[in-house]
């Protein structure tokens, strides 16, 4: 059997589709403090993106209703668990080739921690964002982005009603 893989999200895949924690399976996400942070800023607003932080911060709470944050919890059955990462910008291989501190530069940190204290674990950055898939792969980091969205067989879409 595989070894569960890590999957570190940026907050554009949870603006791009709120509901995105089912679509990982039984690996292990990794959502860093930065994120929430994030998604604080899009809460308020009558847009899509608003509409998805307001209910991706919803199903977290729904998750943690009263559990420490800082400990991973079960997403559900056939899938991994969900950690909030609270650790950034201490990783120094990040700092010296990223001196700003940025949201996605701590968003790197955290991935890059991960990468380095989980080597038997395949760590994957997942973000819509391929400036910081780049960076992330500077780095030496898998980094993917989001294809949640994608048809997969176009032959297999609904064409209406001759």
């Amino acid at each position: 059997m595989p070894k569960k893989k890590i999957f570190v999200l940026d907050t554009n895949v949870i603006l791009h589709d709120y509901n995105c924690l089912a679509s990982f399976e039984n690996n292990d996400i990794v959502i860093p403090i930065t994120v929430l942070e994030e998604l604080d800023q899009f809460k308020r607003g009558q847009d899509q993106i608003h509409f998805n932080a307001r209910q991706f911060i919803r199903i977290l709470d729904d998750l943690y209703p009263n559990k420490i944050i800082e400990n991973g919890v079960a997403i559900g059955n056939g899938h991994g668990t969900i950690q909030i990462f609270t650790n950034h910008m201490n990783e120094e291989g990040v700092r010296s080739v990223f001196l700003e501190n940025k949201a996605d530069h701590r968003i790197l940190s955290v991935a890059y921690y991960l990468t380095q204290h989980y080597k038997k674990r395949q760590v994957i950055l997942v973000t819509k964002d391929v400036n910081l898939r780049l960076k992330a792969k500077s780095l030496g980091i898998d980094a993917q982005d989001y294809f949640n969205d994608r048809i997969k067989n176009i032959e297999q879409l609904y064409s209406g009603k001759r």
